[in-house]
């Protein structure tokens, strides 16, 4: 995982439970985020609706208590490899000469939820409104995120 996206939603988590009167010290959290590379062609009424999507989420959603989304600070790489090349690894393999494909990612997102696991990012994902914000994302990224969660302790 690249270190500075790490630390970049680190710092975002930690500015939104700083401010937010929702979050309280001691509750545990979920925070779901995800980095994405933009559409060249999203409009600015694309980009509009995404974030009015975006942040209607905690309205919308009970288990999203609040959501940060933009342009990164700095564009990450992303590095991959097919398959067949991931086979030439094991548990003592560190490297190895491979293709790789490469992504940026500019922006991202993160939505605090609620802690519960596996069955909260079940009921995020089958939420209605989970399906009207898709459509808004789907207009301004190109297929493929970088998506992890951090449970909170």
């Amino acid at each position: 995982m690249n270190k500075f996206l790490l630390s970049t939603f680190a710092l975002a988590f930690a500015t939104l439970t700083s401010m937010s009167g929702s979050l309280l010290a001691g509750e545990k959290h979920m925070m779901h985020c995800f980095a994405f590379s933009a559409k060249p062609d999203a409009t600015p009424a694309d980009w509009e609706a995404f974030y009015a999507a975006t942040d209607a989420m905690p309205g919308k959603m009970p288990m999203v208590k609040m959501v940060w989304a933009g342009k990164l600070r700095g564009p990450f790489a992303q590095f991959t490899v097919d398959a067949e090349a991931r086979k030439q690894f094991n548990a003592t393999t560190t490297t190895a000469t491979v293709p790789v494909t490469r992504v940026v990612r500019q922006y991202g997102a993160c939505l605090a939820m609620e802690n519960g696991g596996a069955d909260t990012l079940k009921a995020y994902t089958s939420h209605p409104y989970h399906k009207v914000w898709t459509a808004a994302y789907e207009k301004v990224r190109i297929a493929g995120t970088t998506t992890y969660d951090i449970i909170g302790q």
